[in-house]
This record gives structure tokens, C-alpha cells and sequence, in this order.
């Protein structure tokens, strides 16, 4: 099979956790007898600093031209610490989401039996943890009207969703739950707000579509409570943009490390694979990052971007090897063990491949 990849590493760790994933899927396509064709484009800071903007046409042209985006981080801490920049990397990626049409991020969550007491929560809270939250991704208060009036005093943002952005996002949570354990929680602040009561009364118009799908509707704040209480009563849930981006790295912590965690953003043209961490600029370019979520969003990448399975699952078999043996990097391997760098977990992941 021809796999034409587009490659958009980005900024602080992106570029090292990307090389270890493109070694990944080089051998996995090795080993497959699948052809892949790299196209590497600029984005976040990187491309503000080439072209003086974070998601160029260019970059554009190479993510719609390809069959999947392969995507590192954007981030840098000059334009955290400057409150006025007029341009700034994080942009990018709301372009980007806009511009390719990425209406629906998915983040699985999930444990690994080597490290489950690597996890802040208790072993009994989280075994048996397997949850996937669908966050909307175009809409809501990211993509609303928003600015400053009385002499900048006063500042203001928009929460506006409509109720076919909603449907879209809802159907692929009540298609994925079938698919699972036919369990679907739409998560909303329905009391207060008027976009979440439509959230609500959008889903249950749905409901007749889906009688095998057991629905329930909790409030956000409920849940940011549950999911380190009882993380394993859930399995899919589907929320707004503000409440996903805060839920999902939430979640993330259950597993132990954010440096885990795949994701995959999907919609109306060219599907993006991710980690779900940030460009984490304190590391980079020191060899230290843990690259498993960017190799495991890979083999994301190859299962539901390209319908390979069994590639997927031999990506995840070698991944939980590399755990269960310690090649790991300083984030994981604790005190008294060698933690490995960057560029060594990734060439174990693909000799072992």
C-alpha cells in the first residue's frame, strides 16, 4: 500500500518524538511491504520564524495533499511570555483544525499493566480503564467572537455552537460507542448555559437513532471529579471544545504520563495523528522526551487513517514490550533505573519491529 504522509514536527520536543515515529513507521512499512512517501511542512513557531506565519499555505497544500498528517507539537515559551503578540504558534493549530475541517478530536485513555502504579490514582480506582473522549473541535469559545471594550478593560468571549456542529460530532460518538461497550456520556454545563442545553437536547433527539446506546448527560464539573474516581464506569464521551481540551488532559494522568497518550483529529479532509502533550520547550533538543505517544498516535494513524490493523497492534505489542522491559525514557524509569534517551527508545521500538 502507498502511504503518502504529510510530516509536520513543529516546535520544542516535536522534532524528536517525530524522528522516532518515522523510524517506527519506516520499519512497520518495511516489514509490511508498504511504500511511504514523507513530506515534511512547517507550523507553530518554526513557521513564524521562516514566514511569519504558524500555519502557511504551504503547509496547507502538504496536509491536503496527503492521506495523514503526522503531527509533533506547537509551542514556545517567547510567546507565552508575551501577552501581546500579535501571532502566536498555538494559532496555527486552530487554523489548521479549521482549514482541513478537523471537527473531532479523539483521545483514548487507557492503562498499561507495567506501569499502573506509575499513576497518581490508586491501582484500584483506574484498572480496567479503557475510555475514549470524542472533544469538538471548530466551534465553541476558541472559534467565537471575542475583544476588549471600555478602554480594554473589559474583555469578552463567545461560546456559539450550532446544532449541526453538534450532531456531527455526536454521531461519530454514537457510532464509536456501538462499536464498543455501548455506553455513551455527553458531558455539558446544561444548568447554566444555553449552548450546553442545546448540546443536551441535540443528543437526545438522537437518542431514538441509537436504542442500544445506554446514554447518560453529567454536568463538566461532575465529571472532572469522576474521571480520578471512578475512571473505569466510562466509555465514550462526547463534549464541547473548552470542557474536552480540560477533560482530556485530566485524563491523561491515568495512565501515568502524559507522554503516553495518543490522539487522532478527524473530519472533513485529511485525518491528523498526535500526542496529546505539548512542545514541552524545557527538553528540547536534550534527548529525553518520551516519544511512546507520538509513536502510539502512529499507530493510530495506521488503523483508522489507513485501515491497517494489524500494523497498529504490532506497533502497540512492541510499545507495551519496550514498557514491560524498562526501555524507557527519565519520565518512567525512575530513581534507581537507566533511563534511555529519546533516539534509543525509538531505534529498540524499530529493531524490535
Amino acid at each position: 500500500m502507498k502511504l503518502n504522509i504529510a510530516l509536520l514536527a513543529g516546535d520544542g520536543i516535536g522534532p524528536e518524538v517525530i524522528d522516532q515515529a518515522v523510524k517506527v513507521v519506516n520499519a512497520v512499512a518495511n516489514k509490511f511491504n508498504h511504500e511511504v512517501n514523507w513530506t515534511s511542512a512547517l507550523t507553530g513557531a518554526a513557521a513564524i520564524d521562516a514566514v511569519g506565519e504558524p500555519y502557511p499555505d504551504e503547509t496547507h497544500e502538504v496536509c491536503m495533499a496527503a492521506d495523514a498528517v503526522l503531527f509533533g507539537a506547537i509551542g514556545h515559551p517567547r510567546f507565552d511570555n508575551d501577552p501581546k503578540a500579535k501571532v502566536r504558534p498555538e494559532q496555527g493549530l486552530l487554523k489548521m483544525r479549521q482549514k482541513l475541517g478537523l471537527f473531532a478530536n479523539v483521545r483514548p485513555t487507557f492503562t498499561f499493566p507495567s506501569l499502573i502504579d506509575n499513576s497518581p490514582l490508586k491501582r484500584e480506582r483506574i484498572e480496567g480503564t479503557d475510555l475514549v473522549i470524542l472533544r469538538e473541535l471548530t466551534g465553541g469559545i476558541y472559534f467565537g467572537e471575542r475583544g476588549r471594550k471600555d478602554d480594554g478593560n473589559t474583555a469578552f468571549d463567545t461560546c456559539t455552537y450550532t446544532r449541526a456542529e453538534i450532531q456531527r460530532l455526536a454521531k461519530l460518538g454514537f457510532e464509536m460507542a456501538m462499536s464498543r461497550s455501548k455506553k455513551l456520556c455527553c458531558v455539558d454545563k446544561a444548568n447554566v448555559l444555553e449552548s450546553s442545553r442545546l448540546w443536551r437536547e441535540t443528543v437526545q433527539d438522537m437518542e431514538k437513532d441509537y436504542p442500544e446506546v445506554e446514554v447518560s448527560y453529567e454536568f463538566v464539573d461532575a465529571v472532572a471529579m469522576r474521571l480520578v474516581q471512578w475512571p473505569s464506569s466510562y466509555d465514550v464521551i462526547i463534549t464541547e471544545n473548552l470542557f474536552g481540551d480540560i477533560l482530556t488532559d485530566e485524563a491523561s494522568v491515568i495512565s501515568g504520563s502524559m507522554g503516553l497518550m495518543p490522539s487522532s483529529s478527524i473530519g472533513l479532509h485529511t485525518s491528523l495523528f498526535e500526542p496529546i502533550h505539548g512542545s514541552y520547550p524545557q527538553a528540547a533538543g536534550k534527548d529525553i522526551a518520551n516519544p511512546l505517544a507520538t509513536v502510539l498516535s502512529a499507530a493510530m494513524m495506521f488503523e483508522d487513517g489507513f485501515g491497517l490493523k494489524e500494523e497498529a497492534e504490532l506497533i502497540r505489542s512492541v510499545v507495551n514490550k519496550s514498557l514491560a522491559e524498562g526501555i524507557v525514557t527519565e519520565d518512567l524509569s525512575g530513581k534507581d533505573k537507566k533511563a534511555y534517551k529519546t533516539s534509543e527508545v525509538g531505534d529498540w521500538l524499530a529493531a524490535n519491529i
